[in-house]
Protein backbone atom coordinates (compact mmCIF):
# COMPACT_ATOMS: atom_id res chain seq x y z
CA UNK A 1 0.00 0.00 0.00
CA UNK A 2 1.42 3.40 -0.98
CA UNK A 3 1.27 6.23 1.56
CA UNK A 4 0.53 9.65 0.22
CA UNK A 5 1.37 12.85 2.05
CA UNK A 6 -1.26 15.52 2.24
CA UNK A 7 -0.81 18.24 -0.31
CA UNK A 8 -0.64 21.83 0.93
CA UNK A 9 -2.83 24.36 -0.64
CA UNK A 10 -1.08 26.99 -2.71
CA UNK A 11 -1.76 29.65 -0.07
CA UNK A 12 -0.29 27.47 2.66
CA UNK A 13 2.85 26.87 0.65
CA UNK A 14 3.29 30.58 0.11
CA UNK A 15 2.78 31.35 3.80
CA UNK A 16 5.29 28.71 4.85
CA UNK A 17 7.84 30.08 2.39
CA UNK A 18 7.40 33.61 3.71
CA UNK A 19 7.76 32.45 7.33
CA UNK A 20 10.91 30.48 6.53
CA UNK A 21 12.42 33.44 4.73
CA UNK A 22 11.66 35.72 7.69
CA UNK A 23 13.26 33.35 10.18
CA UNK A 24 16.31 32.95 7.97
CA UNK A 25 16.63 36.72 7.58
CA UNK A 26 16.29 37.26 11.38
CA UNK A 27 18.92 34.64 12.14
CA UNK A 28 21.26 36.15 9.55
CA UNK A 29 20.74 39.67 10.89
CA UNK A 30 21.49 38.48 14.42
CA UNK A 31 24.67 36.71 13.40
CA UNK A 32 25.81 39.70 11.36
CA UNK A 33 25.28 42.33 14.17
CA UNK A 34 28.76 43.39 15.35
CA UNK A 35 29.59 42.72 19.00
CA UNK A 36 30.08 46.03 20.82
CA UNK A 37 33.59 46.73 22.04
CA UNK A 38 34.05 46.19 25.78
CA UNK A 39 34.09 49.27 27.95
CA UNK A 40 37.66 50.08 28.95
CA UNK A 41 38.80 51.69 32.17
CA UNK A 42 42.38 52.88 32.48
CA UNK A 43 44.32 53.61 35.67
CA UNK A 44 43.92 57.21 36.83
CA UNK A 45 47.12 59.20 37.02
CA UNK A 46 45.72 60.92 40.13
CA UNK A 47 43.06 58.69 41.71
CA UNK A 48 40.09 60.32 43.41
CA UNK A 49 39.77 59.96 47.18
CA UNK A 50 37.18 60.85 49.80
CA UNK A 51 37.95 61.24 53.49
CA UNK A 52 35.08 61.27 55.99
CA UNK A 53 35.69 61.76 59.70
CA UNK A 54 33.89 63.15 62.73
CA UNK A 55 35.60 65.47 65.19
CA UNK A 56 33.44 65.74 68.28
CA UNK A 57 30.00 66.12 66.72
CA UNK A 58 31.27 67.81 63.54
CA UNK A 59 31.23 65.81 60.29
CA UNK A 60 34.12 66.58 57.95
CA UNK A 61 34.39 65.40 54.35
CA UNK A 62 37.30 66.00 51.97
CA UNK A 63 37.12 65.13 48.26
CA UNK A 64 40.37 65.38 46.33
CA UNK A 65 42.65 63.69 43.80
CA UNK A 66 46.02 62.19 44.68
CA UNK A 67 48.93 62.76 42.27
CA UNK A 68 52.19 60.87 42.82
CA UNK A 69 55.82 61.99 42.66
CA UNK A 70 56.85 59.50 39.95
CA UNK A 71 60.48 60.61 40.26
CA UNK A 72 59.67 64.30 39.90
CA UNK A 73 60.70 67.20 42.12
CA UNK A 74 57.42 68.48 43.57
CA UNK A 75 57.72 71.73 45.50
CA UNK A 76 59.83 74.23 43.65
CA UNK A 77 59.46 72.05 40.55
CA UNK A 78 56.14 70.55 39.47
CA UNK A 79 54.42 72.83 42.01
CA UNK A 80 56.20 76.21 41.89
CA UNK A 81 56.74 78.18 45.05
CA UNK A 82 54.74 81.36 45.56
CA UNK A 83 52.08 80.42 43.01
CA UNK A 84 48.51 79.28 43.63
CA UNK A 85 48.00 75.51 43.59
CA UNK A 86 44.78 73.51 43.42
CA UNK A 87 46.17 71.41 46.32
CA UNK A 88 45.75 68.11 44.57
CA UNK A 89 44.88 67.33 40.95
CA UNK A 90 41.93 67.33 38.56
CA UNK A 91 38.91 69.00 40.22
CA UNK A 92 39.58 71.55 42.92
CA UNK A 93 39.86 69.92 46.34
CA UNK A 94 36.59 70.25 48.26
CA UNK A 95 36.08 70.53 52.03
CA UNK A 96 32.77 70.21 53.89
CA UNK A 97 32.09 71.03 57.56
CA UNK A 98 28.74 70.31 59.22
CA UNK A 99 29.34 72.96 61.92
CA UNK A 100 31.53 76.07 62.15
CA UNK A 101 35.23 75.27 62.58
CA UNK A 102 38.44 77.14 63.26
CA UNK A 103 41.51 76.55 61.09
CA UNK A 104 44.75 77.82 62.65
CA UNK A 105 42.60 80.16 64.71
CA UNK A 106 40.59 81.53 61.78
CA UNK A 107 36.84 80.90 61.84
CA UNK A 108 35.11 79.15 58.93
CA UNK A 109 31.29 78.82 58.86
CA UNK A 110 29.64 75.45 58.27
CA UNK A 111 29.44 74.67 54.56
CA UNK A 112 31.27 73.30 51.51
CA UNK A 113 34.36 75.04 50.14
CA UNK A 114 37.28 74.65 47.78
CA UNK A 115 40.82 74.41 49.11
CA UNK A 116 43.68 76.22 47.39
CA UNK A 117 47.15 77.01 48.66
CA UNK A 118 50.24 79.03 47.84
CA UNK A 119 53.25 76.92 48.84
CA UNK A 120 56.34 78.70 50.11
CA UNK A 121 59.67 77.44 51.31
CA UNK A 122 59.08 78.64 54.89
CA UNK A 123 55.38 79.53 54.93
CA UNK A 124 52.23 78.51 53.07
CA UNK A 125 49.09 80.52 52.46
CA UNK A 126 45.96 78.39 52.81
CA UNK A 127 42.89 79.62 50.92
CA UNK A 128 39.33 78.57 51.73
CA UNK A 129 37.33 79.52 48.65
CA UNK A 130 33.66 79.56 47.74
CA UNK A 131 32.62 76.24 46.19
CA UNK A 132 32.57 76.64 42.40
CA UNK A 133 32.74 72.90 41.54
CA UNK A 134 35.56 73.79 39.18
CA UNK A 135 38.26 71.87 37.37
CA UNK A 136 41.65 72.96 38.59
CA UNK A 137 41.76 76.60 39.62
CA UNK A 138 40.73 78.15 36.33
CA UNK A 139 37.64 79.85 37.78
CA UNK A 140 39.46 81.04 40.87
CA UNK A 141 38.65 84.61 41.84
CA UNK A 142 40.06 86.19 44.98
CA UNK A 143 36.75 87.93 45.62
CA UNK A 144 35.31 84.47 46.38
CA UNK A 145 37.88 83.76 49.09
CA UNK A 146 36.16 83.01 52.38
CA UNK A 147 39.34 83.17 54.47
CA UNK A 148 43.11 83.08 54.05
CA UNK A 149 45.59 82.12 56.73
CA UNK A 150 49.21 81.08 57.12
CA UNK A 151 50.61 77.64 57.90
CA UNK A 152 54.17 76.48 58.58
CA UNK A 153 55.49 73.51 56.58
CA UNK A 154 57.72 70.93 58.23
CA UNK A 155 60.25 68.65 56.55
CA UNK A 156 59.78 64.92 56.98
CA UNK A 157 62.56 62.33 56.95
CA UNK A 158 60.53 59.90 54.83
CA UNK A 159 59.04 61.04 51.52
CA UNK A 160 55.31 60.76 50.87
CA UNK A 161 55.09 59.37 47.32
CA UNK A 162 51.39 60.10 46.80
CA UNK A 163 49.83 63.39 47.89
CA UNK A 164 47.69 62.94 50.98
CA UNK A 165 45.27 65.00 53.05
CA UNK A 166 44.42 63.60 56.45
CA UNK A 167 43.14 64.21 59.94
CA UNK A 168 45.09 63.00 62.95
CA UNK A 169 45.43 63.66 66.70
CA UNK A 170 41.65 63.45 67.03
CA UNK A 171 40.12 64.92 70.17
CA UNK A 172 36.54 65.83 71.12
CA UNK A 173 37.12 69.42 70.06
CA UNK A 174 40.20 69.39 67.82
CA UNK A 175 42.33 67.58 65.28
CA UNK A 176 45.28 68.20 63.01
CA UNK A 177 44.38 68.57 59.33
CA UNK A 178 47.51 67.97 57.28
CA UNK A 179 48.73 68.15 53.69
CA UNK A 180 51.64 65.85 52.85
CA UNK A 181 53.68 65.27 49.69
CA UNK A 182 57.33 64.65 48.92
CA UNK A 183 59.15 65.58 52.15
CA UNK A 184 56.78 68.41 53.06
CA UNK A 185 53.99 68.20 55.61
CA UNK A 186 51.74 71.17 56.38
CA UNK A 187 49.83 70.81 59.68
CA UNK A 188 46.71 72.92 60.29
CA UNK A 189 45.04 73.04 63.70
CA UNK A 190 41.32 72.33 63.34
CA UNK A 191 39.07 73.21 66.28
CA UNK A 192 35.34 72.84 66.85
CA UNK A 193 33.12 74.11 69.66
CA UNK A 194 31.87 70.70 70.74
CA UNK A 195 30.79 71.91 74.17
CA UNK A 196 28.93 74.89 72.76
CA UNK A 197 27.13 72.65 70.27
CA UNK A 198 26.37 69.66 72.48
CA UNK A 199 25.63 71.20 75.91
CA UNK A 200 22.33 72.85 74.83
CA UNK A 201 21.31 69.59 73.16
CA UNK A 202 22.00 67.64 76.36
CA UNK A 203 20.01 70.13 78.41
CA UNK A 204 17.10 69.89 75.99
CA UNK A 205 17.17 66.07 76.10
CA UNK A 206 17.21 66.03 79.90
CA UNK A 207 14.35 68.53 80.08
CA UNK A 208 12.15 66.59 77.65
CA UNK A 209 9.01 65.19 79.33
CA UNK A 210 9.49 61.73 77.83
CA UNK A 211 12.06 59.51 76.21
CA UNK A 212 15.10 57.69 77.57
CA UNK A 213 17.67 60.04 79.05
CA UNK A 214 21.39 59.61 78.24
CA UNK A 215 22.38 59.92 81.90
CA UNK A 216 25.73 58.12 81.78
CA UNK A 217 26.95 59.65 78.52
CA UNK A 218 25.92 63.14 79.58
CA UNK A 219 27.54 62.73 82.99
CA UNK A 220 30.86 61.72 81.46
CA UNK A 221 30.74 64.50 78.88
CA UNK A 222 30.36 67.01 81.71
CA UNK A 223 33.14 65.28 83.66
CA UNK A 224 35.58 65.23 80.74
CA UNK A 225 34.90 68.87 79.87
CA UNK A 226 34.89 70.19 83.47
CA UNK A 227 31.26 71.28 83.32
CA UNK A 228 28.94 71.46 86.35
CA UNK A 229 30.27 68.43 88.20
CA UNK A 230 27.35 68.30 90.70
CA UNK A 231 25.05 67.86 87.70
CA UNK A 232 27.34 65.13 86.35
CA UNK A 233 27.12 63.34 89.73
CA UNK A 234 23.32 63.62 89.72
CA UNK A 235 23.15 62.08 86.27
CA UNK A 236 25.54 59.21 87.03
CA UNK A 237 23.44 58.41 90.11
CA UNK A 238 20.34 58.41 87.89
CA UNK A 239 22.08 55.97 85.53
CA UNK A 240 22.95 53.74 88.50
CA UNK A 241 19.35 53.84 89.70
CA UNK A 242 18.41 52.26 86.38
CA UNK A 243 21.22 49.68 86.58
CA UNK A 244 22.46 49.25 90.19
CA UNK A 245 24.79 46.35 89.34
CA UNK A 246 26.72 48.30 86.72
CA UNK A 247 30.14 48.36 88.40
CA UNK A 248 31.53 50.25 85.39
CA UNK A 249 29.17 53.12 86.24
CA UNK A 250 30.18 53.01 89.90
CA UNK A 251 33.79 53.40 88.75
CA UNK A 252 32.78 56.49 86.79
CA UNK A 253 30.96 57.84 89.83
CA UNK A 254 34.28 57.54 91.66
CA UNK A 255 36.00 59.55 88.93
CA UNK A 256 33.46 62.35 89.18
CA UNK A 257 33.61 62.47 92.96
CA UNK A 258 37.39 62.53 92.85
CA UNK A 259 37.39 65.51 90.50
CA UNK A 260 34.87 67.24 92.81
CA UNK A 261 37.35 66.87 95.68
CA UNK A 262 35.30 64.26 97.55
CA UNK A 263 38.17 61.86 98.15
CA UNK A 264 36.28 59.76 100.69
CA UNK A 265 33.28 59.27 98.42
CA UNK A 266 35.52 58.51 95.46
CA UNK A 267 37.40 55.83 97.42
CA UNK A 268 34.15 54.22 98.55
CA UNK A 269 32.88 54.10 94.97
CA UNK A 270 36.16 52.70 93.64
CA UNK A 271 36.31 49.99 96.31
CA UNK A 272 32.69 49.03 95.69
CA UNK A 273 33.29 48.83 91.94
CA UNK A 274 36.48 46.81 92.50
CA UNK A 275 34.67 44.26 94.69
CA UNK A 276 31.89 43.86 92.11
CA UNK A 277 34.40 43.60 89.26
CA UNK A 278 36.28 40.83 91.08
CA UNK A 279 33.05 38.84 91.23
CA UNK A 280 32.19 39.45 87.58
CA UNK A 281 32.89 37.19 84.63
CA UNK A 282 34.01 38.04 81.15
CA UNK A 283 36.44 40.49 79.60
CA UNK A 284 35.25 43.52 81.63
CA UNK A 285 36.46 41.95 84.88
CA UNK A 286 40.20 42.40 84.32
CA UNK A 287 39.75 45.85 82.79
CA UNK A 288 37.77 47.24 85.72
CA UNK A 289 39.92 45.58 88.34
CA UNK A 290 42.87 47.39 86.80
CA UNK A 291 41.02 50.72 86.43
CA UNK A 292 39.71 50.70 90.00
CA UNK A 293 43.07 49.74 91.47
CA UNK A 294 44.63 52.65 89.58
CA UNK A 295 41.91 55.03 90.84
CA UNK A 296 42.36 53.87 94.44
CA UNK A 297 46.12 54.30 94.19
CA UNK A 298 45.69 57.84 92.87
CA UNK A 299 43.42 58.73 95.81
CA UNK A 300 45.63 57.31 98.55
Amino acid sequence: MKLSLPRLAAGSVLAASVAFAALTSHAFSQSSTPTPAPKLEFPAASPAATLKLRVGVTDIEIDYSRPSMRGRTIFGGLVPYDQRWRTGANNATRLSFSTPVSLNGVGVPAGTYELFSIPGQTEWTIIIHKNMSQWGDYQYDAKNDVVRFKAKPVTTSTPTETFAIGLTELRDASAILYLAWETTRVPIKLEVDTVGILKPRIEAAMAAPSGKKPYAQAAMFYYENNLELPTALKWINAALAENPKAFWLIYRKGLIMGKMGDKKGALEAAKQSLAMANEAKGSMKDEYVRLNEALIASLN
